[in-house]
């Protein structure tokens, strides 16, 4: 399957606790770490509740 790349753009300092277990959850700790996940449906649904926090390429 395809790969996705992921880059925590944004703090997660002020999100909601719930918003913050799913960019844990993608692999993300600080600020600009990149991930690399396949590209799935639950992939994409949980980079849509944090889009405003990420960098998708």
């Amino acid at each position: 399957m395809a790969k996705i790349k992921i880059e925590l753009v944004k703090s997660t300092i002020g999100s909601s606790p719930y918003q913050k277990k799913v960019v844990k959850a993608l692999g993300l700790g600080k600020l600009h770490s990149v991930v690399e996940l396949e590209d799935t449906p639950q992939t994409r649904g949980a980079i849509e509740k944090v889009s405003h926090l990420l960098k998708v390429e």
